[in-house]
Order: structure tokens, then sequence, then C-alpha cells
């Protein structure tokens, strides 16, 4: 349209559009369907599918057993030659201080490892520390008479040592791929219990002690965000932690998927899981039970790792259980099924 003077008014002109006529059989395929849905087993995503991948597995490794190019004792992400145990990394003075007469009875009656006693000068005898000293003597753990500024700088700010204290070094940790060379060396069915964000050391110390009981060959810890074995790791386990080696993995979810290569079902403990515990039909097979921090439960990634996510039967629905009780549960139960195999 043109205006009085002539010229055409800015937008009043419409611009005509090519029109394409027909999709020239673009769309037929979208038409036509994806096809018929798979089998829940050929879903990797779907607990059925994931049943299958690890059976596949399991087989493809032997049943679980060492197969050639596998169980070196290389650690994956170790240069080559690299050897000897795991260790958290930290810098400094890694040991150790326990404080208090019935803390440090009690660590030593549990047979914690120690490396020095120290007793305040004109320390006020009684049978605790008596009883200190004469467990110290026999188990040949030196003894140190310090004075009491000293005691303070090694309970630190706000520590009460009651006059006494006890040296304990660090914790020596395994690696998961050498651990389970070694069990399976042994020609044992390798059972571990891993920790998923679990922060309480009584916790590990519980764990522990069902994992020595119920025929378990070791537990697995990550090296971030996660208990070590500590003071009260060693004595809520009642000496467990003698017994039982304690690995360290710097990654949970590739220590999984490692230990899942070679041929061990990962199952993981939820109160929502796919499949009961009663029965478990895998009980015979090498296991690695993950067990969650009581508030969140499994992080996402482990979560999707596992091979099943297992509930446990309760009674009570407004009722569940803390991650010793759970871990000792289930390691119960398989030991029970093995047996019965």
């Amino acid at each position: 349209m043109k205006g009085s003077s002539g010229k055409s008014r800015a937008g009043a002109v419409r611009k005509a559009k090519n029109k394409q006529v027909g999709s020239g059989g673009q769309g037929r395929q979208a038409l036509e369907g994806k096809g018929p849905t798979p089998k829940a087993e050929d879903r990797a995503w779907h607990p059925a599918g994931k049943k299958k991948a690890a059976q596949e597995r399991y087989a493809a490794t032997g049943g679980g057993k060492r197969v050639a190019g596998q169980g070196s004792g290389q650690r994956p992400g170790a240069p080559r030659g690299a050897s000897g145990a795991a260790r958290r990394a930290k810098s400094g003075d890694e040991s150790e201080i326990v404080t208090g007469r019935n803390s440090v009875v009690e660590a030593l009656r549990a047979r914690i490892p120690a490396t020095t006693l120290y007793v305040a000068a004109r320390v006020e005898m009684d049978d605790r520390v008596r009883e200190a000293m004469k467990v110290a003597t026999n188990r040949g753990i030196p003894m140190l008479e310090v004075m009491r500024p000293e005691l303070d700088r090694l309970a630190g700010e706000g520590g009460v040592h009651q006059g006494i204290a006890l040296k304990v070094p660090p914790y020596e940790y395994a690696h998961p791929i050498e651990l389970l060379d070694e069990v399976l060396a042994r020609d044992e069915t390798p059972l571990f219990v891993a920790l998923d964000g679990i922060t309480d050391p009584r916790n590990l110390g519980a764990i522990l002690r069902s994992t020595g009981a119920f025929g378990g060959q070791g537990v697995i810890v990550p090296q971030r965000r996660s208990v070590g074995v500590n003071a009260a790791a060693w004595k809520t386990s009642a000496g467990a932690a003698a017994r039982v080696p304690v690995a360290m993995a710097p990654n949970l979810t590739q220590t999984l998927k490692a230990l899942k290569e070679r041929g061990v079902f990962v199952l993981g403990l939820d109160g929502d899981g796919d499949v009961s515990l009663p029965g478990l039909s895998w009980a015979d097979r090498p296991i690695v039970i993950v067990v969650g921090s009581e508030g969140k439960g499994l992080s996402r990634l482990v979560a999707e790792t596992c091979d099943a996510i297992v509930s446990i039967p309760i009674s009570a629905s407004t009722e569940s259980l803390n991650a010793g009780i759970a871990a000792s549960v289930t390691l119960y139960e398989i030991s029970k099924l093995r047996a019965a195999d």
C-alpha cells in the first residue's frame, strides 16, 4: 500500500513465503514408530538388565576367578612398580592421641596397636592407671613420664587427659584390588562391605565386627568424606579391626566398577530396593555390599553402579535400620544362604 507521498509504508508489504508441498516422505519413519518395546533384560537401566549384565560378567571372568591379564597387583592409576599399602594422604604426623583414663584403658583392652603410653609425673595412681601401665608393660609398649604441660599439648585445646595418654600410629590401609587378589588366591568366595558416605567411627567398628563374624574378608572405605580407622573404630570393633583388613578406595564408584569387571556383584542397601534380602539368589557369588549413610543413603553415582538395590523387610514402616545393623543383617543372611548350599 502506498501513502499520499507515493512511498510504501514500512511493514505494510507482506513478503511471499515459499510453500513446501508435502514432506517428501521425511515424516514416514516417525509415523511408523520405533519398533517394539525392548525386553526388560535388554534395557541397561532396568533391574533385570543389570542382573543380566552382572551374570554375563560373572561368566566371562570364569565365575569370579582370576583370569589371564588380571590380578597382577597393579593398582588403577598407580605407576608401574608401585607397591605397599594405600594410605590416607595427610601432611605431618598422622598418629592419634587417646586421652583420659577410661579411654586409654579401653583402647589397651581392645589391643589397639599403640607406640607410646604417656604418664604424668607424680600422677595420682588408681586402678585404671595401674592397669594401663601393666598392659603396656606386658605388650612391650614404651612408657614415658612427662610433665603436665606436655600432656596438655598432646591432648590439644579442650582435651581432658587426667594424667595419661596413649599414642596410636596411623592405620595401614590395603588396596581394594590387591585385597580381592588375596581372597581369590586363598580360593575363597569374596564378600566385602563398602561404605558410602558413613562418617561415624562406631558404625565402621560395628561393621568390622560383623564382617569378621559372618565370613567377610574386608571393608572398603572411600578416601574422602568417609570415616577412617581411628581409636573409636578400634574400640567399637572389639578387636576385629586387627583381623579384618580395611582397604581405601581413591574413588568409590571407579573401584566398584573395577570390582565388577572382575566378576564381583555390587549390591546396594536401600529401603526402596528392587530385590528383597531373604533368599537372595546371588549369595553364592562374589559380592560387595554397599552401605550408604543414614541420612542420605546411597549417593546417585554409587546407586547407578550397583547391580541391584537390596531392601531388608521390616515389620514397621516407620522404622529404619542404621548402617551398622543393616550391614550385619545382610552379612548374616548371605552367610546363612552360603552355608545352606
